[in-house]
């Protein structure tokens, strides 16, 4: 299948992997060039514009920033939907708010095309493996054509509904996760004065309720963080999870709702943004509040 990708950050690039390794072609698209090199190295064409991705696929994979740099590729100048689309698959994959996806998914049907969303739970390794966990938005008939793509990426796919529907369950799924990074650091400020290795303590926590299954595959990170180590290669950095996080909120206040500790957590989040660890892994969030505390 000729498949277009947009967007080939961390986990974009790892479902470009994923894709190609099972013999389809593949062209992508990043905003920042550079990242397309390894991709166009394994056999991905490169496109210069999202434009020229469309135009060259049957089916476009989106996975992009934030709902800003949904609109710069989508609207911008040569962006998706400034080709001839009609009767193109278009697979957004970004994690932002419901009604971005609702606003988007209009334009795409306007133009002929049909989309689906489909944002993921998972990180670059079950990307590139096939197993991502898929909530779809979307009419049936769109998933339906969409499914035997989606089945290539993911180990389980969920539809819960229209679109919109897949972006507010990746966020209700991340939610916890998110403030699970700060409330771990809490706890370790109450054991750090016990002195333990930081390989039993986090093994510790994760064979009890106190560790959720995170802890487990990023039990090495996480230990590694602990004792001052490189973490190795960074799948989920504190940046991309504190614009989650403010996205959350945000949705939050849109339905008339509040989320205190999610609130609470965002600021810890921001602090540790503004104190340079932006980009870092995301276990330097409780590493940081043990060490402050």
């Amino acid at each position: 299948m000729k498949i277009g990708i947009a967007g080939t950050g961390r986990m974009g690039a790892a479902i470009a992997q994923r894709l190609l390794s099972l013999g389809h072609e593949v062209t992508v698209w990043n905003r920042t060039a550079e990242k397309t090199r390894a991709l166009a190295a394994a056999g991905a064409k490169v496109a210069a514009t999202p434009a020229q991705a469309a135009v060259v696929s049957e089916a476009i994979i989106t996975i992009l920033t934030d709902a800003a740099a949904i609109d710069a590729a989508y609207h911008g100048k040569d962006g998706l939907l400034s080709a001839t689309v009609s009767g193109r698959l278009f697979i957004e994959m970004s994690t932002v708010r419901p009604e971005t996806e609702r606003t988007l998914a209009g334009k795409v049907r306007a133009k002929g095309a049909a989309m689906i969303e489909c944002p993921v739970g998972g990180s670059i390794g079950p990307a590139k493996d096939g197993k991502l966990f898929g909530f779809v938005g979307g009419e049936a008939a769109d998933v339906a054509r969409a499914r035997p793509l989606l089945e290539q990426m993911c180990r389980r796919i969920e539809h819960v509904g229209p679109v919109g529907a897949g972006a507010s369950m990746k966020l209700a799924i991340n939610l916890p996760l998110l403030v699970f990074w700060q409330a771990f650091g809490e706890a370790l400020t109450l054991c750090h004065p016990l002195g333990l290795d930081a390989a039993r303590l986090v093994d510790i926590f994760s064979d009890t309720s106190g560790g959720p299954a995170v802890l487990k595959s990023r039990g090495p990170a996480l230990t590694a963080a602990l004792q001052g180590k490189e973490v190795g290669q960074i799948t989920v950095d504190i940046d991309a999870m504190r614009k989650d996080l403010r996205t959350m909120v945000e949705e939050a206040g849109a339905l008339g709702a509040r989320l205190p500790v999610t609130s609470s957590a965002l600021g810890c989040y921001e602090e540790a943004s503004r104190a340079g660890l932006g980009k870092g892994d995301i276990t330097a969030i409780p590493v940081r509040w043990m060490k402050l505390s």
